[in-house]
């Protein structure tokens, strides 16, 4: 069993079943149960519902209602809904002791299972890092001078007995009133400014590949890390900043990849609708 989290408002459903896609299709015989975070019950929760149940997932909201995020910075780029991966641990179930947060703006291409049974040991996450920050900028910009590397936060394997115990919601409103006005990335700055230092990296080129930076990848391997090579080796194919590969006017290599994957998750949800419809008719 893998346990799969996520977190969305009504603006991201199609991109939360193009995920979900490729993850089935990507990892053969594991049992998948699907819990997606949300302030209020999502509109197309019959449709997130029934795909689930077609493509054999187990579907689990999880409704937060009011939260501290009212106070912390919310903009049309980064939503409410970024800062509930800092939460997921008081709506978890306490039975659930490993869960792999994901973007809805992935990609699985291969295989999750090494990932998710990597052994955390006493880390509270493991995390990519982001091969292009300067980490003692964000030494300095958030406080954290045990951390290592700065981490993406877009990808998050739990360790979720030991973040019960240490990462606490007071802790988390603090820090965002004391450092409100340093924050350029909101939640994957308190994550890196408060638990940067207990985060287990793993590495980007696999598990949170940035689509945006293919040449910057290809160089750095000396040529190794081509489009070939991310479709055979490359598990989570990452599209982070502005752009993305549902918009029409997104050209990127990986813009087809995207699409073919989109395509099969909106056929599904086709057939279910078809399929409803016969049944209302008979």
């Amino acid at each position: 069993m893998i346990n799969l989290l996520f977190a969305i408002d009504d603006r991201m459903t199609a991109q939360l079943l193009t995920t979900l896609y490729s993850i089935v299709v990507n990892t053969p015989q594991k049992q998948f149960t699907v819990y997606v975070i949300q302030k209020e019950v999502l509109s197309a929760t019959p449709q997130i519902e029934a795909f689930c149940a077609q493509m054999g997932l187990r579907y689990r909201p999880l409704v937060v209602g009011a939260t501290f995020v009212a106070t912390a910075p919310v903009t049309e780029r980064y939503p409410e809904t970024i800062y509930y991966r800092l939460l997921a641990q008081r709506y978890l179930p306490e039975s659930v002791t490993r869960i792999l947060y994901l973007d809805v703006d992935i990609l699985v291409l291969n295989d999750l299972t090494p990932l998710y049974e990597c052994d955390l040991g006493t880390d509270l996450y493991a995390a990519s890092h982001n091969a292009l920050s300067r980490n003692s900028f964000n030494q300095l910009r958030l406080g954290n001078y045990e951390a290592e590397s700065y981490f993406n936060s877009g990808v998050l394997l739990y360790n979720l007995p030991a973040v019960r115990a240490q990462v606490k919601v007071a802790a988390i409103a603090d820090y965002i009133q004391t450092k409100k006005m340093a924050l350029f990335l909101p939640d994957q700055d308190i994550l890196n400014g408060l638990y940067g230092h207990q985060i287990q990296k793993i590495p980007d080129e696999l598990y949170n590949f940035d689509a945006r930076r293919s040449r910057f990848y290809y160089a750095l391997s000396s040529g190794q890390w081509d489009l070939d090579w991310v479709i055979t080796n490359t598990v989570i194919l990452h599209f982070c900043g502005r752009d993305k590969p549902w918009k029409k006017d997104y050209h990127n290599r990986y813009a087809g990849l995207y699409k073919h994957y989109a395509l099969r998750a909106q056929r599904v949800l086709k057939s279910l609708v078809v399929i409803s419809q016969e049944g209302e008719n008979k």
